[in-house]
């Protein structure tokens, strides 16, 4: 520590009784056309038991509190960093607690937080195993459906280890499990949790995306330069519709409705929560399956004899 941080340090324990507390310092922002959208502040919410929504009005995060640490799920954007701290801050809970950050999948979008995220917390960051050497080297592999964008870098990340389907992490009291869930990405997982109120225990679901969006000129189906994914992608689908499922959060808030559940639940105080909803998996994952079909008939349409 230089002499000058030693007496800013010394200064403010004289003044308000205790040390300053350690901020995050943020990587540099990621310019995209929809990014500015995407990072837009959302005031932090408790959605169910010990999970809460710290993310932003464009990309989801989510923190779960248990007896022994946070476990927060998906970085969102370098620049999401100090308004995810200041909403995990802001709800009671503090940053530096956080022992595992979990990762839903490697685009920058999720992933671009994750560096500054991991190198203030000290935590591992946990991601499907096809998805550690994006993360280390803060780029889609090139079996990434979206390789072919360009400037869809990201920080890169230290620290990363990869999970097995089914794979359960523990934190105190509170296990989650991974779920491979790979087609909008290679290492795509999903992750669940039951969370409690009372006696009262729910399945959460943070559902990994599972939209067929890929860069220019690649084929789901398959070409010279890789095989079908079409049919793995398919029972990646199955595998979300199937789950235990009394809450879902998307990785983008938009695929849950999450700002209409909002509005209803602050329209009914004390009322049901519109949180709680059984079919919510199920939708996504039929909605998904509508968009790859058309996605596999207009590439079948376009196939070059």
């Amino acid at each position: 520590m230089t002499f000058r941080a030693a007496a800013l340090l010394l200064l403010s324990t004289l003044a308000f009784g205790q040390p300053a507390p350690k901020r995050i310092q943020p990587d540099p922002p990621i310019k995209c056309d929809s990014c500015d959208e995407w990072n837009q502040p959302r005031e932090p919410f408790k959605v169910f038991g010990n999970t809460y929504y710290v993310g932003m009005g464009g990309v989801s995060a989510v923190l779960i509190a248990s007896d022994a640490g946070l476990i927060l799920i998906d970085g969102a954007l370098p620049q999401s960093v100090p308004l995810i701290d200041a909403g995990i801050r802001k709800l009671g809970f503090k940053t530096e607690n956080i022992k595992l950050i979990l990762n839903g999948h490697t685009h920058y979008d999720h992933a671009g937080g994750l560096n500054a995220l991991q190198r203030f917390t000290g935590a591992t960051v946990e991601t499907g195993a096809a998805g550690v050497r994006a993360l280390e080297h803060g780029k889609p592999t090139p079996d990434d459906p979206q390789f072919g964008f360009a400037d869809n870098g990201f920080p890169p990340v230290s620290k990363v280890r990869g999970v097995a389907d089914g794979e359960v992490l523990r934190v105190g009291d509170l296990a989650v499990t991974a779920h491979a869930t790979p087609g909008h990405t290679p290492g795509g997982t999903t992750w669940t949790w039951r969370s409690c109120e009372g006696t009262r225990c729910l399945d959460v679901v943070y559902a990994d995306s599972i939209s067929a969006v890929a860069a220019p000129g690649y084929r789901f189906s398959g070409d010279a330069t890789h095989p079908s994914i079409v049919e793995s992608f398919r029972r990646t689908i199955a595998t979300v519709s199937q789950l235990p499922c009394d809450i879902m959060i998307g990785a983008h808030p938009s695929v849950s409705d999450l700002d209409g559940k909002l509005k209803r639940r602050a329209a009914q105080p004390g009322g049901p929560n519109p949180f709680i909803d059984p079919g919510a998996c199920r939708a996504l994952a039929a909605g998904a399956m509508k968009g790859l079909d058309e996605r596999v008939a207009e590439e079948t349409k376009n196939k070059k004899p």
